[in-house]
């Protein structure tokens, strides 16, 4: 009962509270070897932020590799994000998220990143950022170093 009133109380709050919209555009690389359509990832996200904690869903791809059989590349996020560390208009952002890939045999995704973000104005900032992703199915799971840049735009 206990997790159902708090998951109840954190939907009306996140719903309710005062906040901000967001859009964010992600482009980034893996580090690995390979193609630059293999290394290649794109995405973006939709989500609210609340002072220092922000909370979105992410569409992406995991890479731009053409396929002929059926798109294993195409995923969705749920991204919490946390502001830690604020220096006039720069901020250390932490992010932790776990998602799905579709299609894939490794569909459970998981990510860890940070970044530093700037704040150009009110509207519009950016984050340079890098993590790693980790994907798992039943028999498998692998790991992959990223480095990117977002550009976040802010519906006040």
């Amino acid at each position: 009962m206990k997790p159902l009133i708090f998951t109840l109380l954190f939907v009306f709050s996140a719903i309710y509270t005062k906040a901000q919209y967001y859009i964010s555009i992600m482009p980034s690389t893996y580090l690995s070897s390979g193609g630059y359509s293999s290394r290649l990832t794109a995405d973006v996200e939709f989500g609210k932020q609340w002072g220092d904690f922000s909370m979105g869903i992410e569409l992406g791809k995991t890479n731009f590799t053409k396929v002929k059989e059926k798109d294993t590349t195409t995923y969705l996020e749920w991204r919490p994000n946390l502001n830690v560390f604020h220096q006039g208009r720069f901020t250390n952002t932490l992010t932790i998220g776990i998602g799905y890939v579709f299609n894939a045999g490794q569909n459970l995704l998981t990510e860890c990143s940070s970044g530093i973000e700037y704040s150009i104005n009110e509207h519009y900032h950016y984050n340079l950022y890098f993590g790693t992703y980790y994907f798992a199915g039943e028999e498998t799971s692998s790991n992959l170093n990223f480095v990117g840049m977002s550009i976040i735009y802010y519906l006040k």
